[in-house]
């Protein structure tokens, strides 16, 4: 780090705010806060530089001998450090993004946009390709509240705040008194950090969550994703001049937030509607604001400049039509400013009255018609910037925001279709027919236009919220637009007649219609969650058979022949392993890509991944590089976790970036496979070879994982899976069912409680043995095993991500965890085999990536896990003490587990991608 000029910044701007937090705790707990911190840092750090056993030993009984009350001010310290490493570090890849704008043209930053279109242009890539491209390209970006952010909102704000401080600091142009009143200011916001409680009161409700997920559209996503089109289309016109460049809209967000029922009871019918009516009430109250703004600025008169007879003629009869005389723009001259009024009317009305549009093509035909207008008195190629923003944003957001996607588990249809066929006397019992017979019934319900359903009453309440929701989506359509859903998504499909059986519901509601003539209506694309390792080893012929199926056939085809299929990261990676889970799901794409496109079928696929490692987390553009490249065509939509909202969308210029990234990693590789003509793109050892390795991985996870009698206990003890229980971070129960048993348990505790624990299992367990297994079979296995790793970017990918998570994971840290195992046979013996594994996994990867360290290769990476690290040790070994003595009270000690929480609350903080 000290050779690296760029870090010197991040050091000075770390330094200042620990000072800061020094003199606070000084100032709040008096030295002996301030001494003991300092104590446990310095120690954690010398430990970190050189192991010493006497050191490590002093360090834990100084940690158990803590009295009480300062005990938890020192877990909040070092918590709140993390805080203001996490504002500083944000802070830095902003500056460092500047400091590239401001070098000269030949140094673009890697990931830009203008470097990948630079780069198309070098490699003579054609303006008919990137038009291809652009046509085909499609990121979907879908934020949930699983796993809800730990830190609270409040915390985030202060966050914000301090990051923005920071970089009023870098001005080169403030003068001494500027600068004396920015680092005041921060002072407070730190003070104010240090005086916020960390831990929610209670747990949120959906409605919280939703309120949550509106903030980042609000705050960052409404103007964000408009400039990200903007700057592909300025790029385009300075590498391709000769060209007129109009880019379609490309980049989305969606949401599950609010429509994602399955295993949560409190995302109910009237919970969803009341989500799609605050999403239209915000992006309404945004397009009013900017609309009054445009208003304040086209003061253009027709005695200065002529607009068009459309726009004359427009005004003329909106004002007769939607204004009343007192809310008229008085001075007739002023054209532009008499049409927003009728418009800033109209927006205000809708939902509302009659007045107020029906669909957001008339408002944007309203913003159409002013373009056109000014651009008869104003130079074409000197935009209007504000206006054209404008109409970028009703074409991207409508008056829906975000497209909600609709989730629940196949067994809630099945038990609710079951009811149903028993009331009408279909079938005594269809939950328990083979599954041919379950497709016969469902079929002929389906060719048949006549209703099933009897009055809602004569059902169970179960059954009466599963047909309410089918209902809700067929309201929200007529209400809020057909974009408002348009996805029902299926946890847990494992045959045809799982989808079939929402097809048959939607029919019920009247989202599908069969009309008497034969004609079919379909408004809603049915979308299987293929997750376990079964689920994507059949996904393929579940899907074939549904192709070959005429009237599904025919329900796709109501859909522009394209289908949708989600891919699940978590329940693959706990059943199998990541190394496992990551082949199964990448071969699953390309399978039923090919198969799809025997039968002329366009996929779009949904990917289930993101925040923590083990469940399928990591940079975004990293995680679309890991996909086969024919599916690029397709679309992709991605999940982003509600842990990883904070640190990608809550400052513009990071969300900015990051969707820069996406952007510039879909432009490239859409570029390659148009002009390679989609060329396969693995070579066949490497397949042979990732075969080999995942059938090793597999055995040697499920060896530890389902035939090791003692390790769910070993997991309940060795890790704060019960306490995490505790810390109220999201609507959604921890388990499907009330039930002990591993099958139950949802990926998100599991990943959170390995994660705390710095055994971090779920992100690289059982690799090792795979990729050891394979390379040890002849010095030409690792060669092949290096050249995988410089060629194709699904191996590099899983390599990275492995390093990334064995640098997170910290075994002697983990040890500690070890000791709580009850059962110390037990307890040892499973933890010399993770040991090992550990061991064996660093060794091959190093081997593989020709590092001579971990993440040598991502050197930013590797310095700000190093700066968390003497910082994060201090909490876990607190939070062992606390759990050792809160299990010893049988969990009844509320000032305990209030502690324990603060732990949770501040490692999470420092690890970020935590799960």
């Amino acid at each position: 780090m000290a050779t690296n000029d760029s870090m010197f910044p991040l050091r000075r701007d770390v330094k200042m705010l620990g000072n800061i937090l020094g003199e606070i705790l000084e100032f709040n707990g008096g030295s002996t806060l301030f001494q003991t911190v300092e104590k446990l840092r310095l120690m954690c750090k010398d430990l970190r530089e050189t192991f010493d056993e006497k050191i490590y030993e002093e360090l834990k009984q100084e940690i158990a001998s803590l009295d009480p009350k300062l005990r938890i001010q020192v877990i909040r310290a070092f918590a709140t450090y993390f805080h203001l490493i996490n504002a500083a570090e944000q802070n830095h890849r902003i500056r460092r993004r500047r400091e590239y704008q401001l070098e000269e043209d030949a140094k673009k930053q890697p990931g830009s946009i203008e470097r990948a279109i630079y780069s198309l242009k070098e490699n003579n890539i054609s303006s008919d390709v990137i038009r291809k491209v652009l046509a085909d390209m499609s990121l979907e970006l879908v934020i949930t509240a699983h796993p809800t952010e730990a830190t609270k909102r409040s915390v985030l704000e202060l966050q914000k705040r301090i990051a923005d401080l920071l970089k009023s600091l870098d001005n080169p142009l403030l003068s001494k008194k500027e600068r004396k009143k920015i680092e005041e200011s921060l002072f407070n916001e730190v003070a104010a950090l240090w005086q916020t409680d960390e831990l929610r009161d209670r747990k949120p409700t959906v409605i919280d969550e939703v309120r949550n997920g509106l903030y980042y559209f609000d705050k960052t996503l409404f103007d964000v994703l408009p400039d990200i089109h903007q700057e592909v289309e300025e790029c385009l016109g300075k590498y391709y001049p000769e060209e007129a460049w109009k880019v379609p809209t490309f980049l989305r967000f969606g949401s599950w937030i609010g429509g994602d029922r399955d295993g949560n009871p409190h995302v109910t019918a009237e919970v969803t509607w009341e989500t799609l009516t605050r999403q239209r009430k915000l992006v309404l109250k945004k397009y009013r604001n900017v609309l009054v703004e445009l208003m304040r600025r086209f003061s253009h008169a027709t005695s200065r400049v002529e607009v068009s007879d459309e726009l004359i003629e427009s005004v003329s009869r909106d004002e007769e039509l939607f204004l009343p005389e007192e809310k008229r723009w008085t001075v007739s001259e002023e054209q532009y400013r008499r049409k927003f009024a009728v418009m800033i009317e109209r927006v205000k009305q809708v939902g509302q009255s009659e007045i107020g549009y029906k669909q957001p093509e008339e408002l944007l035909d309203d913003l159409e018609i002013i373009s056109r207008s000014v651009y008869k008195h104003h130079p074409a190629n000197r935009e209007l910037k504000m206006l054209e923003k404008l109409i970028r944003q009703v074409k991207l957001f409508g008056f829906h925001l975000a497209t909600l996607d609709i989730r629940n588990h196949s067994g809630e249809h099945e038990a609710a279709i079951t009811e149903i066929l028993r009331k009408v006397r279909i079938a005594d019992d269809y939950r328990s027919l083979p599954e041919e017979e379950k497709q016969e019934i469902l079929l002929r319900l389906l060719q048949d236009p006549r209703p099933v359903l009897l009055l809602h009453e004569d059902y169970s309440p179960e059954t009466q919220e599963i047909i309410r929701v089918f209902e809700l989506i067929r309201e929200a359509h007529q209400e809020f637009g057909k974009q408002s859903i348009n996805v029902y998504l299926i946890s847990m499909a494992e045959s045809v007649s799982d989808l079939l059986e929402v097809l048959l519901l939607a029919k019920e509601a009247g989202i599908y219609r069969l009309h008497a003539d034969g004609t079919v209506e379909s408004d809603l694309n049915v979308a299987p969650l293929l997750e376990t390792i079964d689920d994507l080893t059949a996904g393929p012929e579940i899907m074939e058979t549904l192709f070959k199926t005429p009237l599904y056939r025919e329900h796709l085809r109501m859909l522009g022949d394209r289908q949708e299929i989600m891919l699940g990261y978590s329940d693959g990676s706990k059943d199998g392993g990541t190394m496992t889970a990551n082949w199964k799901l990448y071969r699953a794409q390309l399978e039923i890509h090919e198969m799809a496109k025997r039968h002329s079928i366009r996929l779009k696929f949904f990917h289930g991944r993101g925040g923590s490692l083990g469940r399928g987390g990591g940079p975004l553009n990293r995680s679309l590089l890991s996909q086969p490249a024919e599916t690029f065509g397709d679309g992709i939509k991605i999940t982003e976790q509600g842990e990883v909202l904070s640190s990608r969308y809550l400052l513009e210029d990071i969300a900015y970036r990051s969707l820069e990234q996406a952007t510039s990693t879909m432009l490239q590789v859409g570029a390659h496979v148009s002009n390679e003509s989609e060329q396969d793109f693995r070579d066949p050892r490497y397949v042979e070879a990732i075969e080999e390795i995942s059938s090793a991985s597999l055995a040697k996870y499920q060896s530890l994982v389902f035939e090791d009698k003692d390790f769910l206990t070993y997991f309940n003890q060795a890790t704060p899976l019960n306490e995490i229980g505790e810390l109220n971070i999201g609507s959604r129960p921890m388990k499907r069912k009330n039930s002990q048993k591993f099958e139950n348990l949802r990926a998100i505790p599991w990943v959170f409680a390995w994660t705390q624990s710095r055994q971090l299992l779920p992100g690289w367990y059982a690799a090792g043995t795979g990729l050891e297994s394979y390379a040890n079979k002849g010095s030409e296995n690792l060669a092949l095993l290096q050249e995988m790793y410089e060629k194709w970017p699904f191996f590099r990918s899983t390599i990275d991500n492995l390093q990334m998570a064995l640098t997170k994971a910290d075994i002697t840290t983990a040890s500690e965890y070890a000791s709580l195992v009850e059962d110390k046979e037990a307890g040892d013996r499973i933890f010399g085999n993770i040991k090992d594994e550990y061991k064996r996994t660093r060794k091959i990867l190093l081997e593989i990536s020709g590092d001579e360290e971990l993440l040598d290769h991502s050197p930013n990476i590797k310095a700000s896990v190093k700066r968390r690290n003497p910082y994060i040790d201090p909490l876990n070994f607190l939070q062992v003490e606390l759990i050792r003595q809160l299990r010893e009270d049988d969990g009844q000690n509320d000032q305990l587990m209030t502690e324990v929480l603060l732990t949770i609350s501040g490692i999470a903080a420092g690890l970020r991608n935590t799960g």
